[in-house]
């Protein structure tokens, strides 16, 4: 008599489910659906327009430019390998160096546009600005006494890479000028005193998201010098210092006034040339001394971590970059006048329809900050807002922008919401502002 086959369904044991709790914390989270939700709303409400979104414009995309690119960066290795032309192919088409295979190319361009000499060996190019992210706490995180300070509110990525590595991110009050030095002064020996140890502070110098705030010179000298006094590393997260809204460059990058190696300087290529390449890097100048006095750089420890995670970054996504750098001269403020133009003048009007819409004691009573470049700015409404109040300006008003407690992790409602200028034409930022009024005047009422 043959055996009975029992039906998979019927002795799939319920049991055998996964909990949540035995699955890593970051999943549990409040961060974790905030991505999730805010993609997910805009896919509901595609005819919605979008002040959320911190894309970069996509006015000046075109595929020819990455053949472009491409054929840049092929004739640059034919240079640089004598002609080798199998060489050249080998270089982008195959797995490719952990470090990368525009390193070099990197350093010019810092030294071009922000002033910054370092050693081409110190930079990792990575995937994205969050691989870097990652890889720098992945190596910073040795115990569980290490913790990371960021100014709040801060980038939600940041934050969810120091989950993923299981360490403690500290909240520094932000300010009008970027971070309040009283509670960072505070915090720090809040935490000595408990015997942990601060191995970075998060930072977004320039233009910060969400809050689109700036340090002004004297308070990136002062960071340097706390950072040096208290032995940590400053994290310096640089995605949008090239949007000025009045064309000329802002003070010198933390890394450009660094002269005791406290900055590990974080970038993307993502805003200034192709977000889709998915091509980020680290410079970690950083020395590394080993007990038998061996010295190395940060950059190396990067490196073998990266050899475990991606292996390497996309020769053929660095070579559209590489291509990119070579057209202009390695200077990124050549090769983004046109994206600069539009968000300098997006920002205008954003700036200018608000005021025309929210003039002084008028209702509701709304006010904002006035940026300096970059992408977003921060508007204060007179009542709390979370998910449930965006879905309801999406749904009746056809406008959406980001809750602002995205930015603090802990899920509370603020009367506060971010608004990007990158990702829309100035017909839209119009309609946009009108629903906008419309959504707050009909809500406070609500």
């Amino acid at each position: 008599m043959s055996a009975e086959v029992p039906n998979p369904a019927a002795v799939r044991d319920p049991a055998g489910a996964i909990p949540l709790e035995d699955l890593h914390s970051s999943l549990g989270h409040p961060l974790a659906e905030s991505m999730n939700f805010l993609n997910e709303v805009a896919q509901r409400y595609p005819d919605a327009i979008s002040f959320a979104a911190g894309r970069p414009t996509e006015e000046f995309f075109g595929i020819d430019s990455i053949h472009r690119y491409l054929d840049r960066f092929r004739e640059h290795l034919l240079t640089v390998f004598d002609c080798d032309e199998a060489r050249a192919e080998r270089e982008i088409m195959q797995y490719g160096r952990t470090k990368g295979i525009i390193h070099d190319l990197i350093a010019r361009n810092l030294a071009v546009d922000e002033g910054i000499t370092v050693d081409p060996e110190s930079i990792v190019v990575t995937v994205g600005c969050q691989e870097a992210l990652f890889l720098t706490l992945r190596v910073l995180r040795r115990t569980s006494d290490d913790v990371m300070l960021a100014v709040s509110p801060t980038y939600v990525g940041a934050v969810g890479a120091a989950q993923l590595v299981d360490m403690p991110v500290l909240p520094v009050a932000g300010s009008p000028e970027g971070i309040d030095f009283d509670d960072l002064t505070r915090r720090l020996d809040e935490v000595a005193a408990t015997g942990r140890r601060v191995r970075a502070l998060y930072v977004v110098a320039d233009f910060a998201n969400p809050s689109g705030v700036s340090l002004g010179l004297e308070a990136r000298l002062r960071l340097l010098r706390l950072a040096a006094e208290h032995d940590f590393l400053l994290l310096e997260d640089n995605p949008y210092g090239l949007f000025t809204s009045d064309g000329e460059p802002g003070p010198p990058t933390l890394k450009a006034l660094d002269t005791e190696r406290r900055v590990v300087y974080l970038g993307s290529f993502s805003k200034t040339a192709l977000p889709g390449a998915r091509v980020g890097y680290v410079v970690a100048d950083q020395r590394v001394t080993a007990a038998d006095g061996r010295e190395e750089l940060l950059a190396d420890q990067l490196g073998r971590i990266k050899s475990m995670l991606t292996v390497n970054t996309s020769p053929l996504a660095q070579a559209v970059i590489g291509g990119k750098l070579l057209e202009h001269d390695f200077s990124l403020r050549a090769g983004n006048v046109r994206e600069q133009r539009t968000y300098r003048d997006n920002l205008r009007r954003m700036l200018d329809g608000l005021r025309d819409r929210f003039p002084p004691g008028r209702h509701p009573e709304v006010s904002w900050n006035v940026p300096g470049g970059g992408f977003f700015l921060v508007l204060t409404v007179p009542f709390a807002v979370d998910d449930r109040v965006l879905e309801h300006s999406a749904r009746a008003h056809r406008v959406l922008w980001t809750p602002m407690h995205h930015f603090y992790g802990d899920g509370v409602p603020v009367n506060q919401i971010r608004l990007s200028v990158s990702h829309v034409t100035p017909a839209e930022i119009e309609t946009g502002l009108d629903n906008l009024a419309a959504f707050l005047r009909e809500y406070r009422d609500h």
